[in-house]
């Protein structure tokens, strides 16, 4: 006797998640349409190659992620057509990144891997001993929206302006940690002593902290001078390694 009620073997299961994620400036509510700008449409249908009718998933960093089916508005552009919302908006700790700028690619790969450990500000940093070079706040932005489009994050960090170190620590309120990674002073494992958010943390340039910035930053209040371990670490590894030591403290 057969059974009309047996379930379908687990392989017949398919994911309704949308296989493409987009980052957008707009409002998302219900029934919105969305024009992306033309450089957006071109990647959808000639680099990505959706059809007309495939669903993908936008967020804006306030209003969750939504579904939106995506339709032609013209021959090279498309139209976004919100219809319901995947996710809600999470609340994300506030993790502030200030680091020295360093060479392309190295510093573009600095701020993808920041996107997906969670930072939420990141700060260029300008020391005595930053190989200074013109940054381009636009290609970094681009960085971080693609990176965050690729790790399922909802938001993207924001790319301040650089600033000098000692513009910073002028203006850096002393009830605020600001966890001063110290490759050469003694100071306690940032993973051992790691305050809650909101906080932020800085890394220096390559070829460290100038001595008189050391004695300037452990001089300052809101200053906690911590260890990544006891290896000398280049400027994007220590960076990275901050982050990952804060979030696997359990913040």
């Amino acid at each position: 006797m057969s059974d009309h009620h047996a379930k379908a073997p687990p392989e017949a299961a398919t994911d309704s998640r949308p296989r493409r994620r987009l980052f957008v400036t707009e409002t998302l509510v219900e029934r919105a349409e969305i024009i992306p700008p033309r450089e957006v449409s071109h990647r959808l249908l000639s680099v990505l190659r959706l059809p007309p009718g495939e669903v993908v998933a936008l967020f804006n960093g306030r209003d969750g992620e939504w579904a939106a089916v995506l339709e032609l508005a013209g021959k090279r552009d498309v139209r976004l057509a919100v219809s319901h919302r995947l996710k809600r908006q999470p609340v994300e700790p506030e993790l502030q990144l200030c680091f020295a700028p360093i060479k392309q690619p190295r510093i573009d790969w600095l701020v993808e891997k920041a996107t997906e450990l969670g930072a939420t500000r990141l700060t260029p940093v300008i020391t005595r001993r930053t190989q200074m070079q013109k940054l381009r706040p636009e290609r970094l932005e681009a960085i971080a929206i693609e990176a965050a489009e690729q790790c399922e994050r909802l938001s993207v960090p924001r790319i301040e302006p650089a600033v000098a170190l000692e513009r910073l620590l002028a203006a850096w309120p002393d009830d605020r940690p600001l966890l001063f990674c110290d490759e050469r002073g003694e100071a306690p494992l940032l993973a051992l002593v790691a305050p809650p958010a909101p906080l932020a943390m800085l890394v220096g340039p390559e070829g460290g902290f100038a001595p008189e910035e050391t004695a300037a930053l452990r001089a300052r209040a809101g200053v906690l001078p911590v260890s990544l371990g006891p290896r000398i670490l280049r400027a994007e590894t220590a960076a990275l390694a901050a982050l990952s030591m804060w979030l696997g403290a359990g913040r």
